[in-house]
């Protein structure tokens, strides 16, 4: 009915395609149709098998388990579980949206807000910073759980390692090593937020380097640059980073143990948001 009230009113096919957000073909097909076919197309909208269905029971089970789960979550859940699974994110969207509404299944929201900065040259930059996440096991027991995160600024390409423990110097180390492996490269500046495993002090403006992360960065020849304390515009895309790793990867997600869990956080960077750009 708005594409012939549009037309009607002398707009071309083109514009009313561009004011309805839609592409041309569906204009003309639309146009097509007399109105007894839009009328059965309209009922057969209704009754239409949805390329999801067959998993409607299990993301109902989840939504009602965890109502303040996002469609992102969903699609990322799915194709762990389904690996050949090919849908695309509007589809989950709209199929998420649609089974709240008929279920009456209200979305909790918890609002993340992050400072943008502008992005470095390609492959100039990683940004750093550590997160922690409470989890329940499978025997529905709370542990807490650490994590390292790192971000190349400008491709947004990520790469995490999650402890059981608070993590010790060499382990930071060694997880740096396992970045620059996993990136392929070591970048021109590392950013860091002030935290202890790296920084003793800060002496009159300058940083002075616990003594095993002062050596780690003159063998390695690297460029430190480290925020001042509640600088989140200095490392805005591994404060988003940090943030998406807890409510998108971690949230609601059963522990077993660590082994697991890192092969199923490598998986998730690797398999399920290949080519997504997120945050």
């Amino acid at each position: 009915m708005e594409i012939q009230q549009l037309i009607k009113q002398g707009f071309s096919k083109l514009k009313v395609a561009e004011k309805l957000g839609v592409s041309r073909s569906t204009v003309y097909c639309h146009l097509r149709r007399t109105s007894t076919e839009m009328a059965q197309w309209v009922d057969s909208l209704q009754t239409r098998r949805k390329k999801l269905d067959p998993y409607k029971e299990l993301i109902l089970s989840w939504l009602r388990h965890h109502p303040d789960m996002s469609s992102a979550q969903v699609e990322d859940w799915l194709k762990e579980k389904y690996k050949k699974l090919e849908v695309g994110e509007s589809t989950v969207r709209d199929y998420v949206r649609r089974l709240r509404d008929k279920y009456k299944i209200v979305k909790e929201s918890s609002p993340r807000d992050y400072e943008a900065i502008p992005d470095s040259p390609m492959g100039e930059q990683i940004q750093v910073d550590f997160g922690h996440t409470k989890q329940r096991t499978h025997d529905n027991k709370e542990i807490k759980l650490n994590f390292i995160a790192f971000v190349l600024s400008n491709s947004r390409y990520k790469y995490k390692e999650w402890l059981d423990r608070p993590f010790t110097t060499q382990d930071v180390i060694q997880a740096h090593e396992n970045a620059f492996h996993w990136f392929n490269r070591i970048p021109g500046e590392l950013v860091y937020d002030q935290d202890n495993l790296i920084v003793v002090s800060e002496n009159g403006g300058d940083l002075i380097l616990t003594k095993e992360f002062q050596q780690y960065k003159e063998t390695r020849n690297l460029t430190l640059r480290v925020c001042r304390k509640a600088d989140p515009e200095s490392k805005g895309r591994i404060e988003n980073v940090v943030g998406f790793i807890k409510h998108n990867f971690a949230k609601h997600r059963v522990f077993r143990n660590i082994d697991s869990w890192n092969e199923q956080g490598w998986e998730w960077l690797k398999g399920v948001l290949s080519g997504r750009l997120f945050p």
